[in-house]
């Protein structure tokens, strides 16, 4: 079944890693975040929260509609004075009007079905000539094949159905595109970026971290055996991997109000 982002026993599995380099690299290039006041939508356990913070931010707020992921990730930003949690959703942030430089919604939309009243609600927060930055996974980025960096290709390799669910619920560009422009924002581009999840010392490491679906809600999606029974493929189809460099590749489309 689909993944309860409010079970304790899921808290742990969207805060513990850091955000890769080079999506700070690349997002770097697109706005210079020092200063501003940054709203990160659907922050989860606040891995990104913390990263533009670390950016230099002002002021970062995460709101997500978990209360028990917002509480993981207040315990895990503890010394970011910059940072407040709250519950909130992504129609309905509860925030005042123009009141931030950015909104971010990074792996959020595959979540909604109602793309312009999503887009919408950023853009009445953000001030004009704020920034918008969307992050997901296109149907074309997900369904890339497996390989020793492209783990995920592998899923969907192993159980085709993974597939069908997964393109049900990722946007295409276009899509994306029109939903930005509808809600009234400008200038919206569209930029790919492989990025690094994970790296594992070895074959042993991956297999832990897929059997825990950590940071991976497609895999709820199976039982515990059909799980094992994918872990063990991609052992079959990585026999002689040594160190492993997991990389998904996404779509981010910056947008200005």
């Amino acid at each position: 079944m689909p993944i309860n982002f409010h079970e304790k026993t899921n808290q742990h599995t969207y805060y513990s890693r850091k955000a890769d380099p080079t999506w700070i690299e690349t997002v770097g290039k697109e706005i210079d975040i020092r200063g501003k006041r940054v709203l990160d939508i659907g922050c989860g356990g606040g891995i990104y929260t913390r990263a533009v913070a670390d950016m230099g931010a002002a002021y970062v707020t995460g709101l997500d509609f978990s209360r028990e992921l917002l509480a993981a990730a207040g315990r895990t930003s503890e010394g970011y004075p910059q940072i407040e949690f709250v519950h909130g959703n992504a129609y309905e942030t509860g925030m005042e009007a123009e009141a931030y430089d950015m909104v971010l919604e990074r792996a959020v939309i595959h979540h909604l079905d109602q793309l312009p009243a999503a887009f919408a609600e950023c853009f009445r927060v953000l001030r004009p000539g704020g920034f918008c930055l969307i992050q997901d996974r296109t149907p074309e980025d997900c369904l890339l094949p497996g390989s020793g960096t492209h783990i995920r290709g592998f899923f969907f390799e192993k159980f085709p159905e993974l597939a069908e669910k997964e393109i049900r619920r990722r946007y295409s560009i276009a899509a994306v595109q029109s939903a930005l422009k509808e809600a009234g924002f400008s200038s919206v581009k569209e930029i790919s970026l492989w990025e690094v999840r994970k790296r594992y010392s070895d074959i042993s490491g991956l297999r832990h971290d897929l059997l825990e679906r950590t940071g991976r809600s497609i895999l709820h999606e199976l039982n515990d055996s059909e799980l094992a029974e994918l872990a063990d493929h991609i052992e079959s189809r990585l026999t002689d991997a040594g160190e492993i460099t997991e990389q998904d590749c996404w779509t981010i489309w910056p947008a200005v109000k």
